[in-house]
């Protein structure tokens, strides 16, 4: 038995939920997957999958071998990747994901200056604010705003962004500037939606989290609309740095409670460990931090 082919049985199953699927991925036949997980589990002398007659699912002890093995994999693959010297000329289609208003701002001039750059490479941004399954979704590489649950996913930390709470320059003359998060109870407020799963507005006040309640006037799910409102004397909006950036540049709108915010979230690059990082999305990933500057602040 070839381990590192058990190995990658073993992980198309796991990935794939089923020996028929994990055969297809790796092209070969469903007897073949099901002698090398026997062979692999004889050896190991532990049983690595649950099956019935529906599903396929991990036991304790396949669990802890999948996370090992998919290293192993990652460092052979890497390891066989410095030594190909085809690899090292970018080809085929790249898939890339980003969350809609960023893509379209900041990712898609980096797509644009990659395709100048690499002739040999198609492009296919996804911009969506869904957070999807890379591998169920065929995506090579996305781009994530804000802490990463634990996950598979291998992760390139970029850049910043911070949140900020903004309002118009004639809003804060006829209402006041606030001065503490508590202050906002005596405002107007602006809820962007796809901010935080709920009304709160989280802040950082003497070395704690505190949540302020806030009852909006205004809700949307679309940044622009929130800051459109905003520059209209509507009130106070949180929003994500970038989205404001150019309104506060042009004076529109101004930061108020920038003492109490939040660590900035982290942006990060993230691909599947159980793929290759291959020579197009190793240049994608390297023009990122050769051009941009995604430190928000």
């Amino acid at each position: 038995m070839d381990r590192l082919d058990a190995m990658q049985a073993f992980v198309a199953v796991a990935d794939q939920q089923g020996f028929a699927p994990a055969a297809r991925k790796l092209g070969v036949s469903p007897s073949a997957v099901t002698r090398l997980i026997a062979a692999l589990e004889e050896r190991l002398g532990a049983r690595l999958l649950q099956r019935t007659t529906r599903q396929v699912t991990l036991t304790d002890a396949g669990a802890r071998y999948l996370e090992r093995a998919r290293r192993i994999l990652s460092d052979v693959e890497e390891a066989e990747d410095a030594v190909e010297g085809e690899r090292t000329r970018p080809e085929g289609r790249l898939v890339i994901s980003a969350p809609v208003g960023f893509g379209r701002l900041h990712v898609s001039p980096v797509v644009t200056a990659y395709l100048k750059r690499y002739g040999g490479v198609g492009v296919d941004l996804r911009l969506s604010d869904r957070t999807i399954n890379l591998v169920e979704d065929g995506v090579d590489v996305a781009v994530r705003i804000g802490h990463l649950p634990d996950s598979t996913l291998v992760a390139r930390h970029v850049g910043e962004m911070r949140r900020i709470v903004v309002a118009s320059p004639g809003y804060l003359k006829a209402r006041g500037e606030p001065r503490r998060p508590a202050d906002i109870a005596d405002h107007d407020t602006i809820q962007f939606g796809a901010m935080a799963a709920g009304p709160d507005w989280r802040f950082v006040e003497d070395g704690r989290e505190i949540r302020i309640a806030s009852t909006p006037r205004f809700a949307s799910n679309s940044s622009d609309a929130a800051i459109q409102y905003a520059e209209q004397d509507g009130g106070l909006t949180r929003v994500m740095a970038y989205q404001a950036a150019e309104s506060l540049k042009a004076g529109r709108l101004q930061i108020v409670l920038a003492a109490f915010e939040e660590p900035a979230m982290p942006i990060h690059i993230v691909y599947p460990t159980t793929r290759l990082l291959s020579a197009k999305v190793r240049t994608f990933i390297d023009l990122v931090t050769e051009i941009t500057d995604w430190h928000f602040g």
